[in-house]
């Protein structure tokens, strides 16, 4: 053989692995699983059980990073600089729709660097106050926070999560001075609250058992119509901030430039993940509503939700340097 020849044939071995790799069918290595926030949560518990669902039926494993911080830029960076091949995925809250309207500076596009993949669940919120605070009633409520000097504080999951902008449209349309307590996720201000650190937080609980239990009480539910799993709790609307809507959600996204067959694929197992029991069970648990959408669906109520907040987010002077 020809030393041309034999030093051809070896370049061509050398370039079959990453032939045969690139031919591969998606997923043919572990799954990294981004969650912008502390683990205990609504984001963290669906990020889980979602990636499970995958690890079922792929059979690769889906490792859960939790990426606590500045409501989800930290993860939101981490996922928009990852390869576009599937291997980096993220559970994402409304702080990712939002973020946008509410730093000055975000090291990604929050428009540009991200694929919606596929909406996951909604959740009407509760208005939740700690037991020893004198409400009973969200009209009791309203009449302490006027009157209160320091102000009521209210609790939420970071600057620009679904807490704080529940608890700012509160404030803003009861016409309340209210201090906003930022934490590095739900759970950890949830557990503030539980422990009388905090007067109020309008949340979904981590369970009803907290609310049945005493350790919370709920005075109203933040839909536009009653809950199905609080059926005695009256809608804020109904109870003396006639119009208040705010609805927290969950979704899948990945980096920009992931191909439409790869997020199509990975969109319809999310949606089959959504009609498991492992996420059934966690959002009835927290008396939230499935969702599973496509991605152009989940791209469309992203943009929706930025545009319904902007008003809001300027009103309320929402701002992060």
């Amino acid at each position: 053989m020809k030393r041309a020849d034999f030093l051809k044939g070896l370049g061509a071995l050398a370039l079959a692995p990453a032939v045969v790799r690139a031919q591969s069918p998606f997923p043919d290595k572990q799954i990294r699983m981004v969650i912008p926030f502390a683990p205990g949560g609504t984001t963290d518990l669906l990020a889980r059980a979602v990636g499970q669902h995958f690890t079922n039926v792929w059979g690769q494993a889906v490792i859960a990073d939790n990426r606590a911080g500045a409501n989800g830029v930290v993860a939101g960076e981490i996922v928009a600089k990852a390869p576009a091949d599937g291997y980096t995925l993220s559970v994402v809250a409304m702080g990712h729709a939002i973020n946008p309207l509410i730093y000055k500076k975000l090291p990604y596009d929050g428009d540009k660097d991200f694929v919606p993949i596929s909406l996951i669940a909604t959740f009407p919120q509760l208005v939740l106050v700690h037991p020893a605070l004198k409400a009973n009633t969200l009209g009791e409520l309203l009449a302490l926070a006027k009157a209160a000097s320091p102000p009521v504080t209210y609790a939420s999951g970071g600057n620009g999560s679904s807490q704080h902008l529940a608890g700012a449209l509160f404030a803003h349309m009861a016409g309340l001075t209210m201090t906003h307590v930022a934490y590095k996720g739900g759970n950890p201000a949830q557990l503030d609250l539980m422990a009388g650190n905090v007067n109020m937080m309008i949340t979904q609980p981590n369970s009803a058992d907290l609310i049945t239990t005493g350790r919370m009480r709920a005075l109203a539910v933040s839909s536009t119509t009653r809950s199905a799993y609080y059926p005695n709790l009256p809608t804020v609307s109904e109870a003396g901030i006639p119009g208040y809507q705010s609805v927290a959600w969950y979704g899948l996204v990945g980096p920009r430039d992931m191909s439409e067959a790869l997020v199509k694929r990975i969109a319809d197992e999310a949606v089959r993940a959504t009609k498991t029991e492992a996420v059934k069970g966690i959002v009835a648990s927290q008396g939230g509503d499935i969702a599973g959408s496509s991605p152009q669906e989940f791209a469309d109520f992203i943009a929706a939700e930025r545009k319904r907040y902007a008003a809001i987010v300027q009103a309320a002077g929402m701002t992060v340097e």
